[in-house]
């Protein structure tokens, strides 16, 4: 005799997971989940009925938007004819996904290695600088993530590696941020000295040249904070790299596909990395798959050597397909494009916003990958939340979050920052709808101007 459950289905759902299932960087106590049964273009909708606009992509990933069927079928076709081979056998969806990418890619970029995710991206080019140049030190920013793998984690300097990683991988060298809203060294950029670039050169010169293998860059930060670079920044520190002989790693793990407008993040200063590790938008996470895309220089470096390096999911031919596929869309749908021209409209409407919530420090954004940071004092900056914020300093936050949740808006919300980066689709009357809510919800912050 078969027992028919009386638990609500969202319930039962929610509790099987919660059950059964870790949660990432949470408590496992007191977490409020929703329970999403289906997804379509910029919107989530959970178990009873409720919408949900999704305003950070999923975690920034999901840039082609949700429920795009054309990723299913070519998924579904991949599938009919081979779901996977080894790394050492070839499909005709590898091939032509590796060539596709190398069009996109800036000159001198045409080979890519295809990984599992954006962390594993990131380990492998901290591999690949190493078994290439035959030096040890990586050079990283503090306000950055690149992924929640041990190296990866070492190489960014979020605090959620902190429990795990008190030791860190070594031969990783963290720099001061570029964060001219929050200079470290208390000047406008209008008239610094670029006093962060200086500050690279000397650490480069106290760890000794000979012994980088690399410096690792975001092409426009995320996570962190879309912290924007000064505009001459990269290309001041592609100088310094070529100077001394040093690899340029850029993470576009988050910043790639169409994010910021372009193809990649760097593509906006006109600099040209050795290594590309990217993920995320490339299949716009219909599928896990990641790609490290290197210089010719580097590639030829091993036609006579081993290539040390290897996944037992690499170049698999249904991730591959997924990618292949979501960058037609790209095209056909000129969604880079519509980042560009949403990410402009956006950025007027945030401005009106700045005028009606004292809250509002700062805006950054580039094209649709943008974050509000919220404040106590617009004069003395004085944020609404730390870094790295404990519990008790997060309870202003939260419960903006909190009403951004039951208005139906959902995104990434951490210490100070409401992060906007919606899919690329988006139309304007989303943005404003979702605008709406955020100011619905900056209003508590409101309340704790000084």
């Amino acid at each position: 005799m078969s027992i028919v459950s009386t638990i609500p289905e969202t319930e039962e759902i929610i509790q099987d997971n919660m059950d059964y299932t870790l949660f990432s960087w949470s408590k496992q106590k007191g977490i409020s989940p929703i329970a999403i049964k289906s997804a379509r273009g910029v919107y989530l909708y959970d178990y009873d009925g409720k919408r949900y606009l999704d305003f950070s992509s999923g975690l920034m990933n999901v840039n082609i938007g949700h429920g795009n069927q054309r990723i299913t079928k070519a998924v579904m076709e991949q599938m009919q004819q081979v779901s996977y081979v080894t790394p050492s056998c070839v499909t005709k969806v590898r091939g032509d996904l590796g060539k596709k990418l190398a069009s996109l890619t800036p000159p001198g970029l045409n080979k890519t290695l295809f990984t599992v995710c954006g962390a594993s991206a990131i380990e492998n080019a901290i591999k690949l600088a190493r078994l290439y140049t035959g030096r040890h030190k990586i050079i990283a920013r503090y306000r950055a993530f690149h992924g929640a793998s041990y190296g990866a984690m070492t190489a960014g300097g979020d605090p959620r590696k902190l429990a795990s990683d008190a030791q860190q991988v070594p031969n990783i060298v963290h720099i001061e941020d570029p964060y001219c809203y929050r200079c470290p060294w208390g000047k406008e950029i209008t008239s610094c000295s670029r006093e962060c670039v200086g500050h690279l050169e000397r650490v480069i010169e106290f760890e000794g040249p000979a012994n980088i293998a690399a410096i690792l860059m975001e092409g426009e930060s995320g996570s962190s904070g879309c912290i924007k670079y000064p505009p001459d920044y990269l290309q001041k520190v592609r100088a310094l790299c070529d100077k001394h002989n040093i690899l340029l790693i850029a993470d576009e793990v988050m910043s790639g596909f169409g994010r910021t407008g372009q193809w990649f993040g760097m593509d906006h200063y006109g600099v040209v990395p050795d290594m590309i590790a990217t993920a995320k938008g490339l299949t716009s996470g219909y599928l896990p798959l990641g790609a490290l895309i290197v210089s010719d220089t580097i590639a030829a470096h091993f036609n006579e050597r081993v290539l040390w390096l290897g996944l037992t999911y690499s170049a698999h031919p249904v991730s591959c397909a997924a990618a292949l596929e979501t960058l037609k869309i790209y095209e056909e749908e000129h969604l880079l494009g519509n980042a560009t021209k949403m990410g402009q409209y956006l950025e007027a409407r945030v401005e009106q916003l700045k005028l009606k919530h004292p809250s509002i420090g700062d805006f950054r954004n580039t094209g649709l990958l943008g974050c509000i940071e919220l404040v106590k004092d617009r004069g003395t900056k004085e944020p609404m939340a730390p870094f790295n914020a404990k519990p008790e300093e997060m309870v202003i936050i939260n419960k903006v979050a909190a009403k951004l949740k039951e208005l139906g808006l959902y995104t990434f919300v951490r210490w100070n920052y409401i992060f906007i980066a919606p899919p690329l689709c988006i139309t304007k009357e989303e943005v404003d709808e979702g605008l709406m809510m955020i100011s619905e919800a900056i209003a508590i912050a409101d309340e704790f101007v000084n």
